[in-house]
């Protein structure tokens, strides 16, 4: 009887928790974390809606209105696409890389995850809070 009534009151809270995007798992692009040596990495990204991100070798990049998870220091609409350059760096963990691009006027940055999909490169990273459904930002070579 007393397990009947906490599944009674857990099963209302556990629904109301997934309708609130808490007990949601967000989509993640398909494809495994990957390595990216920093060769590679330097190349043209293109994020589908017309944005590019051009990483170069000497660690410097050009974008143009690219799509990102801005980290925003100063005034400004947070997440738009962002165009302009700045420096980049890889970082790698356990078998996971992942690029982090800084804008030099304001110190603006976006960190992508790595990801291979078959034979396919992406970098990706949510766009906004996940947990509110906010859409991700998928770039590929070009």
């Amino acid at each position: 009887m007393r397990s009947c009534r906490a599944v009674l009151v857990l099963v209302p809270v556990a629904f109301a928790l997934g309708a609130c995007g808490w007990l949601a798992v967000p989509p993640v692009p398909h494809g495994e974390p990957a390595e990216l040596p920093r060769s590679r990495t330097s190349t043209v990204w293109d994020d589908g809606a017309g944005g590019t991100l051009e990483l170069r070798a000497d660690g410097s990049f050009t974008a143009g209105d690219v799509c990102g998870d801005y980290d925003i220091s100063a005034y400004g609409p947070e997440n738009e696409p962002r165009s302009g350059s700045g420096t980049w760096d890889t970082d790698e963990l356990k078998g996971q890389s992942s690029v982090t691009v800084s804008f030099g006027a304001g110190r603006v940055t976006s960190t992508y995850e790595v990801l291979r999909d078959g034979r396919a490169l992406k970098l990706w990273t949510y766009v906004g809070d996940p947990d509110e459904g906010h859409a991700l930002c998928v770039l590929t070579l070009r």
